[in-house]
């Protein structure tokens, strides 16, 4: 398993080692020893799953606290460009964004603790998203930030994205009074 850490802490790509041969390929898709170098022991309670077509945009979200969700995220089928925003007041990177090209071949997946907005765009036809999350869902908790606000400055690299009513009208950066 390789990994990549990002500038903003705590943000991290994972990509496993993939044995091919003619019968097809194996590789491990989830293991706690990923985590242990990098000093991060998530406990996975709920598993989420979602597929999009081309275009669809889905963000940025985030539950609060005491619900806050860290999620481990990876395609299984397509592509998605997915964006982690640090919403961690006291953070140095606070308001900043990293982006992770997740890809199904490549079977790479994406850390993000809690603290972030979190989104992504499927960059093809049935793109099948799978979240592994840290705390059960938890309607209340609901957050979120707008995905188009100039403040991010987000290149989700689709002109026109198909967007959710309720995403449309999420607070921006300067609006949101960040519960991390």
């Amino acid at each position: 398993m390789d990994h990549t850490i990002f500038h903003i802490e705590g943000l991290v790509e994972f990509t496993p080692r993939i044995f091919k041969d003619d019968r097809g390929y194996f590789l491990e898709t989830y293991s706690d020893k990923w985590f242990e170098p990098l000093g991060i022991k998530p406990v996975f309670v709920q598993d989420n799953q979602s597929v999009s077509k081309k275009g669809v945009l889905r963000g940025l979200h985030f539950q609060k606290p005491p619900h806050a969700q860290g999620k481990l995220v990876r395609v299984s089928s397509g592509k998605a460009l997915d964006v982690a925003v640090d919403l961690r007041k006291d953070s140095p990177t606070y308001g900043q964004h990293v982006t992770c090209l997740l890809d199904a071949e490549k079977h790479n997946q994406f850390w993000i603790p809690a603290g972030f907005a979190h989104g992504f765009v499927a960059l093809e036809d049935n793109t099948t998203f799978l979240y592994k999350c840290t705390e059960f869902y938890n309607q209340s908790s609901e957050g979120g930030l707008l995905w188009n606000d100039p403040a991010l400055g987000i290149e989700w690299g689709v002109e026109q994205p198909l967007v959710s009513p309720k995403d449309e009208i999420l607070p921006t950066l300067t609006e949101l009074d960040s519960p991390f």
